[in-house]
């Protein structure tokens, strides 16, 4: 007796072929000239099929987005804490811009910020999802820090995240230089310089 497909491995499968062919065609054709048909006909679905999981081309691309990520917020997100901050920021800092510079990375991640600059709903969602519980994990890195006695007891994390994720992002954003490995670590001790405790 045949075995019956298995529905749920089957509509997962289906899901996969639609994240990669929307990542597929951003690069191709652009944000703009996508649309929901091309993608089902890349991932060889329906239209009906994409709409029944995604709301709208921008939340395919979000998803298509957080796919690439080898663990999502849902499995835990965590900073290596070796107790040497420097040496810890620059390794996260190096995969961030190594990330940033990838081809694979960049069109999707590019098209995602257009689509959040015109969609509210799709920004929140994007901060809930993603932005969130990784600044959260970038936060609990830091105390570990303040409470060490590297990094001002003081120190606003919120405004600290931004001081040494902001140059990264305008650069990328902007296109205005490499991201490079040195920019990375030059970052980190920028960052340190700023946000380390006065001498006594």
């Amino acid at each position: 007796m045949a075995k019956q497909p298995n529905p749920a491995r089957r509509n997962e499968r289906s899901r996969q072929a639609i994240l990669t062919a929307a990542r597929d065609l951003v690069p191709k054709v652009g944000y703009a000239k996508l649309t929901i048909e091309a993608i089902a006909a890349r991932a060889g679905v329906g239209k009906q099929t994409i709409y029944r999981w995604w709301p709208s081309k921008g939340a395919v691309i979000f998803d298509a987005f957080l796919a690439l990520s080898e663990a999502g917020p849902e499995q835990g997100i965590a900073l290596p804490d070796t107790g040497d901050l420097e040496a810890d920021l620059k390794m996260v800092m190096r995969a961030t811009a190594a990330e940033f510079a990838d081809p694979a990375f960049e069109a999707p991640i590019r098209a995602l910020n257009i689509e959040m600059i015109n969609d509210p709903g799709l920004a929140a969602q994007y901060r809930e999802k993603l932005a969130d519980p990784v600044n959260e994990a970038k936060k609990a890195r830091l105390r570990s820090a303040q409470r060490a006695g590297q990094l001002a007891a003081d120190a606003d994390l919120d405004l600290a995240l931004e001081l040494l994720y902001a140059p990264l992002y305008q650069r990328w954003l902007l296109r205005s230089g490499p991201l490079t490995p040195e920019y990375a670590d030059t970052l980190v001790e920028v960052f340190l310089k700023a946000m380390r405790p006065e001498p006594a």
